[in-house]
């Protein structure tokens, strides 16, 4: 702590004092940090580790294209750290979704996908900008835009359905292939870990925190945080179905500025399915492994859901998906097979939406609007 703090007070020409650690990970430490002259600022100090050194990478490059999150006040590369805008203590998308207020849950709800939308589409001329910023902090490790993570998992998930004796329906392979090209499509800017706890709902409206896999991707892969919810994310529980699709509308009415053919549903629906059999196998490949014993997804936040609820639920919701049905097939046998030996309970709805009982109370929170489909 005291090299951090020594290190961000040369780059800022100031002493800092009164570190508050703010979390972090494995690849980061964040503290937030009194300057002399009475302020405070957010330090944050990266691994020597790959991952560590990708996501200085990644962070450092997303914040200097100034399209979204906190500002960055400095950089120093060969710590390497970031010194950050405070903003405050806000409360979190996922502390709204963890509370007891089903209005200011579902108007952050709509302040995330609404803001996610309005960055993709103001990003999309920016990729090669993105480009240039992050071959300036490059660290020798690729970006998550240009690692094969989609071929990667599927490969991975095929060896360990073998590994555990979960039959392969002919044609999965090819289906995994084919689905796989939707990462390629309709790119545009995401801090990366969009989850409810790296959205602050601040005054001055919604801030976006970690962009430590800033990249260009899918808007597909976005929206399907929408609908599963939170793709990678610990904070998942059930949404009210109108309240589900309400914020998948929000957030395609913006993406749609920016690629107009998105309006129509045919193009929308294939390319979020898909999206959704990349984060199912994502979370299955991660997962599977460690549920041999269950546990918590968050090693204290609660209420939180099991390893088990998660994977049962995605592989719930991709069993629906026929127009794969190898994929389809392959789902409904790991529910049978694998997920009836754990008599989970099911995944529950958030605690927010716990007295939502009425469509009407649905509708008065999130209106619906007509499709924008049109003719493109």
């Amino acid at each position: 702590m005291d090299s951090i703090l020594r290190a961000a007070g040369d780059l800022l020409d100031t002493e800092l004092s009164d570190p508050i650690e703010l979390g972090g990970s494995r690849r980061s430490t964040v503290v937030r940090c009194r300057t002399a002259s009475g302020g405070s600022v957010i330090v944050k100090a990266f691994s020597g580790e790959p991952e560590g050194l990708r996501s200085f990478a990644s962070e450092a490059a997303g914040l200097s294209l100034r399209l979204a999150g906190p500002e960055l006040i400095a950089v120093d590369a060969a710590v390497p750290l970031l010194v950050l805008e405070d903003l405050g203590d806000a409360p979190t998308l996922a502390d709204l979704l963890l509370g007891d207020d089903p209005k200011a849950a579902a108007t952050g709800l709509l302040a995330w996908a609404r803001g996610l939308g309005r960055l993709a589409a103001g990003s999309v001329p920016k990729r090669a900008d993105l480009a240039r910023l992050r071959a300036r902090y490059d660290k020798g490790v690729p970006s998550w835009e240009d690692e094969p993570w989609i071929e990667r998992n599927f490969a991975d998930l095929l060896a360990l359905l073998d590994q555990t004796s979960v039959a392969v329906p002919k044609g999965l392979a090819g289906e995994l292939a084919e689905i796989g090209a939707v990462g390629a499509e309709y790119l545009a800017f995401t801090p990366g870990d969009t989850c409810p706890d790296n959205n602050l709902l601040t005054q001055d409206g919604l801030r976006l925190i970690d962009f430590e896999a800033a990249c260009f991707q899918s808007v597909f892969l976005t929206a399907a945080y929408c609908r599963m919810p939170f793709s990678t994310c610990w904070c998942v529980f059930r949404l009210p179905t109108g309240l589900a699709e309400g914020i998948e509308r929000a957030f395609r009415a913006e993406v749609v500025n920016a690629y107009p053919e998105l309006a129509g549903d045919a193009v929308w629906q294939a390319g979020v399915r898909r999206a959704i059999v990349v984060w199912t196998v994502d979370a299955t490949v991660a997962l599977l492994p460690r549920t041999l014993e269950d546990g918590p997804l968050h090693p204290t936040r609660r209420p939180v859901p099991t390893r088990r609820q998660l994977l049962e639920h995605r592989w719930g919701m991709a069993s629906t998906l026929e127009e794969f049905p190898a994929l389809a097939a392959t789902m409904r046998t790991l529910l049978r097979d694998v997920a009836r030996g754990w008599e989970t309970p099911p995944l529950q709805g958030y605690p927010a939406f716990s007295e939502l009982g009425s469509d009407d109370l649905v509708q008065e929170l999130c209106p619906s609007e007509p499709s924008p489909e049109r003719t493109v």
